[in-house]
């Protein structure tokens, strides 16, 4: 099989403070996380950041709100002085973070926060109106200043599809900046695309025609250029949800490289698996554990490339409540 991230140097990962337990937030508490520092810190370097301690606000602080003002502009202001003003600091914080951590992989965000929400964020009106519609100020410049970088708030990681999914696009992008930190060249990107084709499938299958039409470009015209579209499309891909359907697609594909070598019950065995995942009464582990074994003792050189088959560490169990 593909070499798994175990193997692989640990990706570091963006996260905010207070979720590792650091007493950083205006009243002097914190959100630990347990399931963020017991369990993805075991396989991902949790890389702190506190933009609100980082622009000077002590602990404890008067907490921050977003208002929304004229012409549909959204600034943080400090609930008990609307006169005192962190927009500007908040983000430009963000944009050195994104200056000065190119090798971050991924980042895990607090929700609901002023400066770190992703999404549903209170904006207050400036009569003192609120409504869920707005992303922390920090965040929002954060990811348009890395818009490839898999970014997830840790309520949404509660969702075994969302955890999933970000997990794996944490383990890709990884991969991705590896490529290019080693020296990208037509070949390194045409067996980068190889190795995560039934992935891209799981995901999107019309963005893996196109990155497939892309790569068969490769060697005819500015490489860099080109591998800028790959990545955005094959991040922008992987950030749908692969669907059951899907999966079963990408399960049947596999199957196919299998039946020289099944009898008709192997095969009937791992048919109706497939369907019973379909159907949603079994988990993805299932059929993907019987096509492993099959593959143990079936061994296919292009199959053994898919990192679809392991695209994150076993033990975070991630694909048991698929």
């Amino acid at each position: 099989m593909n070499s798994s991230p175990e193997s692989e140097p640990l990706p570091r990962v963006g996260v905010s403070s207070c979720l590792l337990g650091q007493q950083v937030r205006y009243d002097g508490g914190h959100k630990h996380n347990g399931y963020v520092t017991q369990t993805l810190g075991r396989y991902f370097e949790l890389v702190p950041f506190c933009p609100e301690m980082a622009i000077g606000l002590g602990v404890p602080r008067p907490p921050i709100r977003l208002v929304a003002g004229p012409g549909d502009a959204v600034r943080a202001l400090r609930v008990d002085d609307p006169a005192f003003e962190v927009t500007g600091p908040l983000a430009e914080y963000a944009r050195r973070v994104a200056d000065d951590n190119p090798d971050l992989s991924g980042y895990i965000l607090k929700k609901g926060s002023p400066s770190c929400g992703m999404e549903r964020v209170k904006v207050y009106t400036e009569a003192g109106m609120p409504a869920r519609g707005g992303v922390g100020i920090y965040a929002q410049t954060l990811m348009a200043a890395l818009p490839l970088l898999p970014v997830e708030e840790e309520g949404r990681l509660m969702d075994p599809v969302l955890r999933e999914n970000f997990v794996e696009r944490v383990f890709v992008y990884q991969r991705w900046q590896r490529l290019v930190a080693g020296g990208l060249t037509s070949a390194r990107l045409v067996d980068f695309h190889t190795e995560h084709k039934f992935s891209i499938l799981a995901h999107d299958e019309p963005g893996y025609r196109e990155m497939g039409r892309l790569v068969a470009q490769a060697g005819q015209g500015d490489l860099d250029a080109l591998a800028q579209r790959y990545v955005r499309l094959l991040m922008g891909a992987l950030r749908q949800r692969a669907t059951r359907k899907r999966h079963a697609n990408v399960l049947m594909h596999i199957m196919g490289y299998l039946k020289p070598h099944l009898d008709g019950a192997d095969k009937e065995e791992l048919l109706a698996l497939i369907d019973r995942y379909r159907l949603g009464q079994v988990p993805l582990i299932v059929p993907i554990t019987l096509l492993r074994h099959f593959l143990r003792r079936f061994p296919d050189p292009y199959i053994s490339r898919q990192h679809y088959l392991q695209p994150h560490p076993a033990e975070l169990m991630l694909r048991n409540s698929l």
